[in-house]
């Protein structure tokens, strides 16, 4: 893994398009040793010119907590701050178990609140930091990402990312210790049949996001990723298709009504 250390000129970074929601966005680190296949960030130029391949290196930004704190706090004092953590790396990678840029973030924030926060996922890592999110209370929601039941599809995939059992272990260790959760299916992967039946149990929220909505680009940038084409050697090909997640979504909401969780498409499920 090539890790490098860099000093940003800020943490915080206007929001906009698909987190039009958001006023910034925040990521403790550039590029993710999770290395997702279907990463759209993979397509954006910190992703394309780089020597080593995504997914074998990432930049730990090295923060100054004074400068970050007169920066979070200045902008706080402006007016209503939304912050979407985590909107291209993931912020528990496993760099942040050596150098904790997330937790010290946090640790900030808690000092001066803002009115909404999310951490997006796909780490139990996480949990190392449940008593600080819980202090957070609702200004805070953690978004596990789990895109499919079936470790054959996440080891294709993502390989390198951890196994969808540790994820749920650590949803439910952060409902035991009362942090707002919930389940990001995004990007919806090949699943099992009681996938959908099964998530409505596991959080109070359950996101479904697809290819074709969650790339911000309609698509095109996982077309050009060769998604399609993994699909297909595995005989998936039908499945690569807009009308696949509305599809278990719709199967998703009529389990989330039974069993009290809601079930939200796309874009609505990752607003503040």
């Amino acid at each position: 893994m090539d890790v490098r250390f860099k000093t940003p000129g800020r943490m915080l970074n206007p929001a906009g398009g698909f987190l039009e929601g958001y006023t910034h966005t925040l990521n403790p680190y550039a590029g993710c040793a999770f290395g997702c296949t279907y990463c759209y960030v993979r397509r954006m130029p910190v992703g394309m010119f780089r020597a080593s391949a995504w997914g074998e290196w990432v930049d730990v930004k090295r923060m100054d907590r004074e400068a970050f704190r007169r920066e979070w706090q200045r902008t706080r004092r402006r007016g209503r701050m939304t912050v979407f953590v985590g909107s291209a790396t993931d912020p528990y990678q496993p760099a942040e178990a050596r150098f904790g840029v997330t937790r010290a973030i946090l640790e900030t924030m808690a000092e001066m609140p803002a009115d909404f926060v999310l951490l997006q996922t796909r780490s139990p890592l996480v949990v190392r930091d449940a008593e600080l999110l819980r202090g957070l209370g609702t200004r805070v929601r953690v978004s596990m990402t789990i895109e499919t039941d079936l470790e054959s599809v996440r080891r294709r995939f993502t390989p390198k990312a951890p196994p969808i059992a540790a994820r749920k272990r650590a949803l439910a260790e952060l409902r035991d210790a009362g942090v707002d959760v919930q389940i990001a299916v995004s990007p919806l992967l090949p699943h099992g049949e009681s996938f959908a039946a099964d998530l409505a149990h596991m959080a109070p929220r359950i996101v479904v996001d697809d290819f074709f909505h969650g790339d911000g680009a309609g698509g095109k940038r996982t077309e050009a990723l060769g998604i399609r084409r993994m699909y297909e050697q595995a005989g998936e090909g039908d499945q690569y298709h807009p009308e696949t997640a509305r599809t278990f979504y719709d199967t998703l909401r009529r389990h989330a009504g039974k069993s009290g969780s809601i079930a939200l498409w796309s874009r609505e499920g990752f607003l503040p």
